[in-house]
């Protein structure tokens, strides 16, 4: 979603803003711009479209102040337009908005009313206008923000600045995150700590509702009622060495063959190879007693979760549910009592999460979320935090974030099930070695990338893709549909192979690729059989299976890749690999923007 920086500074602030903004580029943007404060008055620079638009304006026309605030736009009220580029600003004020203000049109016509001139087709514009008029009538900017956030509603991030005020940043949130950057006589405001990791390591995340007086000397934190309040102020992990990309053409390119290094990350930090156990953090209920199990996610998060329904059910003998967030609390279901809700998110941030997280809370039930960012909003909300050790992922499309979330989940069920007796110790250290080969097997995976890049070939000119599994092949082909369409265009569709033939398999002629994903599972001689029909009827398949399967039927297939022989149980990790790659070929063949993919963002921030 939008990414906000904003900078105190002892130096020209423009280019640190514009550096702070690349680091942001990962969250999805199209449009972006800068204000600083010269002289005390206000000075702005947009520019639609990626950011080096906005560079070169400001090569053509610089900015000069050492306080300033930058922002990249994902597009919600009005077109991605520079003139609907943040920041929005008077004479008086200037900001930055990372959200959606749920009650602008009634805020607009009040504004409008007294006079107020809009210029852009933003929600952001009501908080300009408002906080200007209240400062026009003799307020403080204090003052004037807080009187200003209590007419709000909806989600909101906020960095403020105003004319003749050199010496002062406001930031304020509310469902959106916002972290405060600690430096040595500077301070910054951000929207995570990777925009921050260049210019210091120690951050400060505001709660809910709080907002912040900002000065180069430091930050005085009010809660919603505008009294003092104390955050902690933590050291960071997060790198700037991080993100590089090093010899890779793409982003995404670099965190797919990173996978065997954070799935084993993932894995040191929850197995013990040497008595091969899963060894979880301290959890505030017993497994045992657990009678429900509910998983959450959005898009790749909720396929993770698909695949994890298969196992809780399946190895710990758990009723699970699982739901996609946007729906998940507008059902209103009752919730058992202690029943376990599972979060899924790779920033910890995404909104549609995070209320369906305030939802289960309400209804009862212990709260864990399985995230990649340590000091998220999910994580901090959570009674138990199980990390995802990725790094930062910056490639919209997902990819290191899901494999190492199916890493957390496997280790999760192998867990439970060996605390409630649904899988005896010998089971438990077969699962167990079966995780520990995933990093080596996925390697393995790895070096079939020339051959799928040559496969992509005959997927390039395709209007529609199918993607066929059954059992966890199933959510892993709904996955690689979703990895085809983000960043090919190409439309694709996930399926369970027994349901093709109750309508799907209308679609199928000769120039439908359809993948195939058909480990050598109990379920084999179903998707095979599923497969023939697909070829009788002239589709041209593409067929992901180990030694044995291939041996079977490789013949018939169009193109085929050896996947290792693995156990059933960590398929699901291997078969992912490759229908990212066929993806990302597919992409780049296309010409489409793979790491940045048009009207998509990273963390999705507003509901």
């Amino acid at each position: 979603m939008c990414g906000i920086i904003g900078i105190i500074g002892k130096n020209p602030v423009a280019p640190l803003l514009i550096n702070g903004l690349r680091r942001l580029e990962y969250r999805g943007y199209d449009s972006a711009g800068i204000a600083t404060l010269t002289n005390g008055t206000i000075s702005r620079r947009r520019a639609q479209g990626k950011l080096a638009n906005l560079d070169a304006l400001l090569k053509d026309d610089p900015v000069d102040g050492l306080i300033g605030i930058g922002h990249t736009r994902w597009a919600t009220h009005g077109a991605p337009t520079a003139v609907n580029a943040h920041p929005h600003g008077d004479d008086r004020v200037v900001l930055v908005h990372n959200g959606i203000i749920e009650n602008f049109h009634a805020l607009r016509r009040e504004l409008s009313a007294k006079g107020c001139r809009f210029e852009t087709e933003t929600d952001t514009e009501v908080v300009v206008h408002l906080i200007s008029s209240l400062l026009a009538e003799g307020m403080t900017p204090q003052q004037a923000v807080q009187a200003s956030l209590g007419r709000l509603d909806g989600a909101f991030a906020l960095a403020i600045l105003f004319a003749g005020h050199t010496e002062l940043m406001i930031g304020a949130r509310r469902g959106s995150p916002l972290a405060i950057g600690y430096g040595d006589g500077e301070m910054y405001l951000g929207s995570d700590a990777l925009a921050l990791a260049p210019l210091t390591s120690r951050i400060c995340y505001l709660d809910e509702g709080d907002w912040a007086e900002v000065t180069a000397d430091g930050a005085k934190i009010h809660d919603a009622s505008g009294t003092l309040v104390d955050r902690p102020v933590k050291l960071t992990a997060t790198s700037g060495a991080l993100i590089g990309k090093g010899n890779f053409a793409h982003f995404m390119l670099k965190e797919i063959y990173e996978q065997p290094a954070v799935i084993g990350d993932t894995l040191h930090g929850l197995l013990n190879p040497w008595n091969e156990t899963v060894v979880l953090p301290p959890l505030p209920f017993d497994p045992t007693r657990v009678t429900k199990l509910t998983l959450v996610g959005c898009g790749t998060s909720f396929h993770a979760a698909l695949v994890a329904k298969y196992w809780f059910e399946r190895i710990a003998r758990i009723p699970t549910e699982v739901d996609i967030a946007s729906e998940f609390r507008y059902r209103g279901a009752d919730m058992p009592q202690g029943g376990l809700a599972l979060f899924i998110s790779q920033s910890g941030e995404t909104a549609d999460t995070l209320a369906a997280m305030a939802f289960a809370r309400k209804q009862g039930q212990h709260v864990v979320s399985i995230v990649n960012v340590q000091e998220s909003s999910m994580a901090r909300q959570a009674d138990a935090v199980l990390l995802t050790r990725a790094g930062p992922e910056i490639g919209v499309a997902s990819t290191k974030a899901f494999t190492t979330q199916l890493t957390v989940l496997a280790c999760l069920v192998i867990a439970f099930a060996a605390k409630r007796g649904t899988i005896d110790r010998d089971e438990e250290r077969r699962l167990c070695r079966a995780l520990t080969e995933v990093p080596s097997r996925a390697n393995e995976v790895l070096n079939h990338d020339q051959r799928i890049a040559e496969i992509a070939r005959t997927v390039t000119d395709a209007r529609d893709v199918l993607y066929l599994g059954r059992g966890t092949g199933y959510p892993i082909a709904l996955e690689g549909a979703l990895k085809l369409k983000e960043i090919s265009y190409i439309h694709a569709e996930g399926y369970a192979a027994g349901e093709m033939k109750h309508g799907p398999i209308a679609l199928i002629d000769e120039n439908m690729p359809i993948i195939v994903i058909a480990p050598s599972d109990t379920l084999f001689d179903k998707t095979a059989s599923n497969m023939q029909e697909v070829i009788a009827r002239g589709g041209k398949v593409i067929f992901l299976s180990d030694a044995e399967g291939i041996e079977r039927l490789g013949e018939v297939a169009a193109a085929t890749v050896e996947l290792p022989t693995v156990d059933p149980f960590v398929a699901p990790l291997l078969y992912t690999i490759p229908i990212q790659l066929l993806a990302y070929h597919v992409a780049v063949l296309k010409g489409t923007d793979v790491d940045q993919p048009r009207n998509l963002a990273k963390s999705v921030t507003v509901e």
